[in-house]
């Protein structure tokens, strides 16, 4: 059942001209007001700014008093384009490399659904947030009532995910995305000639050896079954040719699949930097900053999640336990928040469309928009029956 169909000629121009203009986050004023013009044309209940650039939409159908949101991202990313179609990125140093283009026009897609043949009681708040691929925009929405403003009982969000087939979906009760912290290890050591080390202190054999041992939190702190990742990602100092550094620091990132990992990650991050500062006689600071929650879903709204995409696609295109995986999403604060379902959807193996997220020859596979559309569809009729 593919609720959208006749709306893929517009899905796909909306979806192709986000994806030639592409807006940083926080800098999405076209993207948001091309967004609150086509939910107003719909017959919305339109709300912008919420969030700095965010846009809900509201859609009340009788007198039902359940309320679900749906959530789209709008951001794009600080990547330069290698794509040659013709509706590549036009601002350069930006381009919509994670699909966000892709979310947005289906989400549209299905309030445009929605609004006139949609067959629910009830409302759905459609949420399209800014700035996702800085761990900001949920936040910030958040932040600024979104939910206090317009309530909802449960949220929703979907990603594409490059390598699963058009038309399958995938999603998990539980854990189904990482959290994510950034860190940074400041080392003040003593400076001097490379010819006579042993007058001062090197900082460059200090930060290596706190690299090397950064790597045994996850091998050997941490319980096999509890996944987590440690990446120590630069190393910069203030030496030259002749001159052993004073100074160093390093910065990487943190991935765990539970709150309590991630707080192991970061406990025995600071023991193991004191204990090899101590040794050497040096000064050293942690910084560790958790960006993104655990996106965790919850039991109700996951199951309903799975109903929805096995009515719409078949129980051979649904995997409903999917493995978790580690990388990070912004929707987590919205699911930590209210019961929340996060769920993938694929966006093909060939081409562009299977290249990875984030990679600068990636692009949104345009045959999902009807699926992923009437997705959204589905759902709302399932969960606001009539």
């Amino acid at each position: 059942m593919q609720h959208t169909s006749s709306l893929l000629p517009d899905m796909r121009a909306w979806r192709q001209d986000f994806h030639a203009h592409p807006e940083l986050g926080f800098e999405e004023h076209r993207t948001s007001a091309r967004v609150a013009e086509l939910l107003v044309e719909f017959g919305l209940d339109v709300h912008t700014g919420i969030g700095k650039t965010g846009v809900v939409g509201i859609l009340q159908r009788g007198n039902g008093t359940t309320a679900i949101g749906l959530r789209a991202d709008m951001d794009a990313l600080p990547f330069e384009e290698q794509n040659s179609f013709v509706y590549r990125s036009t601002k350069s140093g930006a381009m919509h490399a994670c699909g966000h283009d892709g979310h947005t026009a289906m989400l549209l897609g299905a309030a445009r659904h929605l609004s006139q043949h949609g067959d629910f009681n009830g409302r759905v708040v459609f949420i399209f947030q800014p700035a996702e691929e800085h761990g900001q925009g949920g936040p910030a929405m958040l932040q600024d009532g979104l939910f206090d403003r317009f309530p909802v009982d449960e949220v929703y969000g979907m990603h594409n995910m490059p390598g699963l087939p058009v038309g399958q979906f995938q999603t998990r009760r539980g854990t189904i995305m990482a959290s994510e912290a950034i860190f940074e290890i400041a080392i003040e050591a003593k400076g001097g000639h490379a010819g006579m080390p042993h007058m001062g202190v090197d900082a460059i054999t200090v930060g290596s050896q706190m690299v090397g041992a950064l790597q045994t939190i996850v091998s050997r702190k941490l319980n096999p079954g509890n996944n987590g990742v440690v990446s120590v990602t630069e190393f910069t100092t203030d030496g030259a040719r002749n001159r052993l550094p004073g100074s160093a620091v390093l910065s990487g990132d943190a991935r765990a699949l539970s709150p309590d990992v991630n707080q192991r990650i970061e406990e025995t991050m600071r023991s193991i930097v004191a204990g090899i500062a101590q040794a050497h006689g040096v000064t050293a600071k942690v910084a560790y900053d958790t960006i993104f929650k655990t996106t965790i879903n919850a039991e109700e709204p996951t199951l309903k999640a799975i109903e929805a995409a096995v009515t719409l696609a078949g129980a051979d295109n649904v995997n409903a336990s999917c493995e978790p995986i580690l990388g990070s999403e912004d929707f987590a604060h919205m699911a930590a928040a209210r019961p929340g379902c996060f769920i993938f959807t694929g966006n093909g193996i060939e081409g562009a469309n299977g290249q990875p997220l984030h990679a600068t020859d990636y692009d949104f596979n345009d045959h999902v928009l009807v699926p992923g559309s009437s997705f959204w569809v589905q759902l709302v009729e399932h969960v606001l029956k009539s």
